[in-house]
């Protein structure tokens, strides 16, 4: 049977940092805010002519907003693996692996970033697959356009990975690219099922173990058994698997990339591409994210997020802050999560 590329679509999460724009079970992958599509409809349109079939992983509360979207934009997504607990990235590509032949290809996405630059991924896409047809473990590095705290890096040589760096201190992250052999880290892989699988079972037998035997719980809708879920290690697939190998390669890709992972992000995106969106309003350098009220101010550097349920209003740039308030709200009043 020959190989079939297959986007391993991760749509979990929990919408803690565009709260309350973003909800548990709503989170940001599926808000229509980029040219009237989510992310999520979009990592799907921008693979669908590099891939052979999708693979979803989800959990149940957001399956069904995911399978919706699919419909709405004439796709289909046939292969879905539906998670009872997260248990991080790392068992959730061991779980799509299982359900994959060996030789099949896993190009592995988030399914909450917005990429430009079409040709340019085509390309990085292209390349990985050589890559993982030669048995690699295959990261995209992404060349950074400025210091940024918010991610991590691989410090690389050509093709080669050196190492792998935790989120940076700002003072670590201007040496990094004063070097200029260091790219973010951007959370999209690419390898051959059986690599991945061996790669893990060598350095973390017991979440190779675990997650087989969850895998076998699966029923017919693709929902796994809650214990046996629960079994399983949680990890990263950095942690378990990336930064002990010595298969790594990583793709130096040139594509705009952007995980839009907070409203200050969004902004940026939105200012760089000149787009326009009903839902966010710029007045005076504030920004008003509401798709139905009108706004003004006298003030600079807000942003104020209003939903049916909840105001926020934060300082432009420090909108990280929204992770304290959210875990506040989490515990005082959580039917707003």
């Amino acid at each position: 049977m020959s190989r079939k590329i297959f986007n391993i679509i991760l749509s979990g999460g929990s919408g803690t940092r565009l709260w309350p724009l973003s909800r548990e079970k709503k989170p940001k992958q599926f808000l229509k805010m980029f040219k009237g599509l989510s992310l999520f409809q979009h990592t799907i349109n921008r693979n669908k002519n590099i891939v052979d079939d999708f693979l979803l992983i989800t959990n149940s509360s957001q399956i069904d907003h995911a399978q919706k979207q699919v419909k709405e934009i004439k796709s289909e997504i046939i292969k879905q693996i539906i998670e009872p607990a997260g248990r991080n990235t790392a068992p959730a590509i061991a779980l799509a692996a299982f359900s994959l032949n060996a030789d099949d290809i896993m190009l592995v996405t988030p399914s909450d970033h917005m990429i430009g630059d079409l040709e340019l991924y085509n390309k990085s896409v292209q390349r990985a697959i050589e890559l993982a047809d030669d048995n690699y473990l295959v990261t995209f590095g992404i060349k950074p356009m400025n210091p940024n705290t918010g991610f991590g890096y691989i410090e690389h040589e050509y093709e080669n990975v050196l190492s792998f760096r935790e989120k940076p201190d700002l003072k670590t992250a201007k040496l990094f690219l004063e070097k200029g052999n260091f790219s973010w880290n951007s959370g999209i892989f690419c390898f051959k099922a059986s690599t991945f699988l061996s790669e893990l079972r060598k350095y973390n037998e017991n979440m190779y173990t675990t997650s087989k035997k969850a895998y076998e719980s699966i029923n017919h809708k693709g929902e796994i058994d809650r214990d046996l879920m629960l079994s399983i290690p949680s990890d990263s697939i950095d942690y378990a698997v990336l930064e002990k190998s010595d298969k790594i390669k990583t793709v130096l890709s040139k594509f705009y990339w952007t995980d839009l992972g907070t409203f200050d992000a969004i902004i940026d995106y939105y200012n760089k591409n000149n787009s326009v969106n009903d839902l966010i309003k710029n007045e005076k350098n504030s920004y008003l994210f509401s798709s139905s009220k009108k706004f003004f101010t006298n003030k600079e550097g807000l942003i104020v997020v209003d939903t049916e349920d909840v105001l926020v209003v934060l300082e432009k740039n420090k909108t990280k802050d929204i992770k304290n308030i959210y875990n506040q709200i989490k515990s005082e009043i959580p039917e707003l999560k």
